[in-house]
């Protein structure tokens, strides 16, 4: 449940979908490749690598289908506080096993829906290279198949008008990778079961983001 007791919104999260491809697509130039890889229905996690704020919001609105993020609770400050928990967006404390986030996103996968996660927990170089356990556990609780997406080209040359934001109409790739299933099978939620799934998830999101680079030259 979020704040106030209300479950994530998947009629907000759908308006979001659409806000985000009015902004994404009437400020840049996504060019977004594999989305038919996204499972047309039932749970799916999507894991995002994360260098640039526009990250989260580009996938948003180039997404399938829409998407309830994951967002560290900082972003939830004066306006945007309701604003994102209108839109089916989830505030998480990095900083402590915050039950509640963990109750919501169980909650959306539950219902079927798409949970996007940053699994390096954190901006930074968007490679991938450190991940937090979270992904595996939500992964593997709630038996929801993983999809990797890179996007490329949000570090790019910045906005003149505003350095914040990547070029205006400049173009940003997002491209999906082949869904995969992060468990052994066994439906083990042990430390160790965790720990095997987390390696598992490095090494596919990684092949997946050289594989992106490759197609997109970037």
């Amino acid at each position: 449940m979020t704040e106030g007791g209300k479950a994530p919104s998947p009629r907000g999260a759908a308006i979001g979908r659409r806000i985000g491809i009015g902004l994404m697509y009437g400020l840049w130039k996504p060019r977004v490749l594999g989305s038919w890889r996204v499972p047309a229905s039932g749970p799916v996690i999507l894991a995002v690598n994360h260098s640039h704020g526009v990250d989260g919001p580009m996938v948003m609105g180039t997404a399938p289908r829409p998407v309830h993020f994951l967002i560290k609770k900082e972003a939830f400050v004066g306006p945007l506080d309701p604003f994102l928990r209108g839109i089916g967006q989830l505030k998480v404390d990095r900083q402590s096993a915050d039950r509640k986030a963990i109750t919501d996103a169980l909650g959306v996968l539950a219902a079927g829906g798409v949970l996007g996660i940053f699994p390096e927990g954190t901006r930074g170089e968007g490679d991938f290279a450190s991940l937090r356990a979270g992904l595996a556990y939500f992964a593997v609780r709630s038996g929801a198949p993983v999809v990797p997406v890179a996007v490329l080209g949000s570090t790019g040359r910045p906005s003149r008008l505003t350095p914040a934001v990547p070029r205006l109409r400049g173009r940003v790739d997002v491209v999906f990778g082949d869904a995969f299933d992060a468990g052994d099978g066994s439906g083990r939620r042990t430390r160790k079961a965790l720990d095997e799934a987390t390696v598992r998830i490095q090494e596919r999101l990684t092949a997946h983001l050289a594989q992106a680079r490759r197609l997109t030259r970037r």
